[in-house]
């Protein structure tokens, strides 16, 4: 069996930790883990150094500065450069290996390929038919202290590992080949810590022509995001949204919007849905800094109020690393954007038309001519059609 690469970011979530290590070991002792401690302050760095002793396949990175959170994109990214064999698996401390875990990812595997295991998880999201609903934990919480071992193994055994079909998409945790994974750059720095960097990550593998696999005989156990929302230590208490998550999804959410063209898209097994991005202005009406703020990320230009538009810049620069002074112009600007889209009436702005922003792209690309057209409280004007490159 080719030899593989486990990389497992990790802050302050050591009784997951300790199970995502026991459940890979139990798959093959000579496959290496690669934990990527990151600032813990609950003994990880102790447990990583203790168990080194006893397995010389186990590695260890340290973020030393407990005040100081890399975050699973600067992380992952360092492991990966660090993997000592050509195939790494993006794993996370929260999760469990089922059995035969890499036997049945390993089938699948080739250069041009990504793999992703299929997700068994607690109910603590909405179901979809990309992972499977079950719960293995003893009592109401979901945590690593009640979690069934023995039941998951078994249910993997006598029902799980007997579903063969694959399906087309792309979820965590996922294996490549190292090689594939350098080739498109890695992570993007734009999305640290974490939030929405995944979702980037897959756009750009699905353009270099990447296949996307799942097995469904692949299974991992995934508690859920007890590195971000669901961990008492990010930032907010368990069980509860971390003020560090509200945060970076809401701003990372924005980042995506401006980085793509629009928000995160796919079909219902996460294969990712691209629309094509085009140079879009947009006139702001009134001197509104909601609009301004709702309106922004979805297009290359703004043109709106020159004091309003140097206030939004004032407030709004620190949340992204796009150059707002290019972004955001006074309305006397020359406007020279490929399609132009004229707010006719900002105090109509409501969800139902601002979804047609959303959609812009898709209903661009439909509409295939130059010239002028409205829809609901939008002018639009294409001067032509030519995609952004991203």
């Amino acid at each position: 069996m080719k030899k593989i690469t486990f990389v497992i970011p990790s802050r302050n979530n050591l009784e997951f930790l300790q199970l995502a290590y026991e459940s890979i070991r139990k798959l093959n002792t000579h496959h290496e883990i690669l934990v990527l401690n990151d600032g813990s302050k609950d003994g990880t760095f102790e447990w990583i150094e203790e168990t080194k002793k006893t397995d010389d396949s186990l590695i260890a990175h340290h973020n030393l500065d407990t005040s100081k959170r890399v975050g699973i994109v600067g992380m992952f990214d360092k492991g990966i450069e660090m993997a000592k064999t050509d195939i790494i698996f993006a794993f996370h401390a929260d999760m469990i290996a089922g059995p035969k875990l890499d036997e049945n990812i390993l089938k699948h595997l080739k250069p041009g390929i990504v793999v992703s295991a299929t997700r068994v998880e607690p109910p603590l999201h909405p179901p979809g038919p990309e992972k499977i609903t079950l719960n293995f934990h003893i009592g109401k919480e979901c945590e690593a202290h009640n979690f069934d071992k023995d039941a998951f193994y078994d249910w993997c055994n006598n029902v799980g590992l007997k579903d063969t079909k694959t399906t087309e998409g792309i979820f965590a945790p996922w294996c490549m080949y190292k090689e594939d994974f350098l080739a498109i750059g890695g992570h993007d720095e734009l999305f640290a810590p974490q939030s929405k960097e995944d979702s980037d990550l897959f756009n750009r593998m699905q353009l270099a022509g990447y296949k996307f696999i799942q097995p469904w005989n692949a299974l991992v156990y995934h508690f859920t995001s007890r590195g971000s929302r669901f961990n008492k230590h990010a930032g907010g208490a368990a069980g509860k949204n971390s003020e560090e998550w509200l945060y970076t999804t809401n701003k990372n959410g924005r980042e995506f919007i401006r980085k793509w063209g629009h928000f995160i898209k796919h079909d219902q097994y996460m294969k990712p849905i691209i629309p094509p991005k085009y140079d879009i202005g947009i006139i702001l009406p009134d001197n509104n800094m909601e609009l301004l703020h709702a309106f922004e990320p979805w297009c290359n230009n703004i043109y709106c109020d020159t004091n309003l538009g140097q206030h939004y810049i004032t407030t709004e620069q620190s949340n992204t690393s796009f150059n707002l002074s290019e972004r955001v112009l006074p309305f006397n600007n020359k406007k020279n954007n490929d399609v132009l889209v004229e707010i006719t009436n900002g105090n109509l702005v409501n969800s139902k038309n601002f979804y047609y922003i959303n959609e812009l792209s898709s209903i661009l690309k439909d509409s295939g001519e130059p010239g002028e057209f409205e829809l609901d409280i939008y002018k639009i004007t294409i001067n032509q059609l030519k995609e952004v490159k991203i």
